[in-house]
């Protein structure tokens, strides 16, 4: 309804500037203009004397017209189509016909003798004036005259349908793609709404179904490690129970520190798989004063950490998960350097944390394999074999988990700048 009332508007203030733009280009008069021509011949045969009708009527026929004088007798042979009328002769008949004036004896598309005629009373119904009009030419003053208004309204409502159309089709389109986009997996709900068109619906089915496989493959795996490394508890507790009776002290004490190792690198995978970031509720927390609290706990034990950022910032996130990515943030980077600033910064719907150092960085062809579980740069940070390579992963899950954007970044002039973008909602 909408976009007709938008085409029609359309046309009724643009349809009569169209209509003059293309009566200013044609020589041919329309259909309005020939009947008012021929309305003043008659007007002027019906005023004159009966001797003086035919010089009016031989100069109308000097000026172009074929005019004659018939009887009113004559209206009964009037027809308004022709047997060889085609398709396009009764359409022109049906749509473009002037509606604001009064028509002619037998209409505005008359024949007489199968020759289309334009036939007027004068005398008072007495006498019938008869014009003669040439068909081929009549088309186009039919046509001339509204024209512009179809062909106005059929360009009009064809683009608003179109854009309408692309409108309902890409809409559902957008919806599922926002879905994709911020989807989460350890969710039970379905993401993608099953609603719109058939295809639609279809579409966020399998997707729905493709996301359900997901995670049941997801669950299983970590289901089977869980497994394994609880197993290994009881063989790492045999170890060290044995290693403890073993006599040569730098023996038992490098087997000890192994079974340690083994034991943390199991800590870290159990805490990686429970994954309890993403089942943390969402909920409003005064960032500033978690960052401060963080590198309190660091600089109390003696570290070079300081915070930059106002004293409060209230946002909607995941208190106990973000804290732990800020937490291993500043543990690598007390790690691996002597001086380490933590800023927070306020932006347009998000807030950003940066954890910068003056450590020796990760070379930009590297930064997207540190984010990767148990990968090492042994290369660019070593310290004692400390860590297993699971603290930039935690971090990276825990702010997909925000919706939000993890950089690594150069910092100036040296070091490892990671930068967190989380929204603010």
């Amino acid at each position: 309804m909408v976009i007709i009332l938008i085409g029609l508007a359309v046309v009724d203030t643009f349809g009569p500037i169209l209509e003059r733009q293309i009566k200013s280009l044609s020589t041919l008069p329309d259909l309005k203009q020939v009947a008012r021509q021929v309305g003043v011949v008659a007007d002027l045969v019906e005023d004159s004397p009966p001797a003086e009708r035919d010089a009016v009527l031989a100069a109308a026929r000097r000026s172009g017209w074929v005019l004659s004088l018939a009887a009113p007798e004559t209206a009964d042979r009037l027809v308004t189509g022709l047997p060889e009328d085609g398709v396009f002769d009764r359409l022109t008949s049906w749509l473009f016909m002037p509606e604001d004036i009064d028509p002619p004896v037998g209409g505005w598309r008359t024949f007489l003798d199968e020759t289309r005629v334009m036939v007027l009373k004068i005398d008072q119904g007495q006498t019938l004036l008869v014009a003669t009009l040439d068909p081929e030419r009549m088309i186009l003053r039919d046509v001339s005259a509204q024209v512009p208004y179809y062909l106005l309204a059929i360009v009009t409502l064809g683009l608003l349908f179109a854009a309408f159309s692309a409108h309902v089709i890409t809409r559902p389109l957008r919806r599922i793609a926002t879905a994709a986009a911020g989807a989460d997996l350890s969710g039970g709900t379905e993401i993608f709404e099953e609603r719109g068109s058939i295809e639609i619906v279809m579409l966020a089915r399998a997707l729905n179904r493709m996301r359900r496989r997901i995670v049941t493959m997801v669950e299983s795996r970590t289901r089977m490690l869980r497994g394994i490394s609880h197993d290994l508890r009881t063989p790492l507790t045999r170890i060290r129970l044995r290693a403890d009776r073993i006599a040569d002290a730098e023996l038992r004490a490098a087997l000890l520190a192994d079974v340690g190792r083994l034991e943390a690198l199991l800590n870290e995978s159990l805490a990686y798989l429970r994954d309890d970031h993403a089942r943390e509720a969402v909920e409003r927390t005064d960032v500033a004063s978690t960052l401060q609290t963080i590198c309190s706990d660091f600089a109390d034990i003696g570290h070079d950490i300081r915070f930059h950022g106002p004293n409060r910032l209230v946002a909607r996130c995941r208190p106990l998960a973000l804290g732990r990515a800020v937490a291993n943030l500043c543990e690598n980077a007390i790690r691996f350097a002597s001086r380490t600033d933590v800023t927070l910064t306020a932006g347009d719907g998000v807030f950003v944390i940066e954890v910068a150092d003056n450590g020796p960085g990760i070379p930009p062809d590297k930064r997207a394999r540190v984010l990767e579980p148990f990968f090492k740069l042994d290369t660019a940070r070593q310290d004692g074999g400390t860590g297993f390579g699971l603290g930039l992963a935690i971090v990276a899950e825990i702010v997909q988990a925000h919706r939000g954007q993890l950089e690594l970044l150069d910092n100036a002039p040296q070091g490892l700048r990671v930068r967190m973008t989380i929204p603010v909602g």
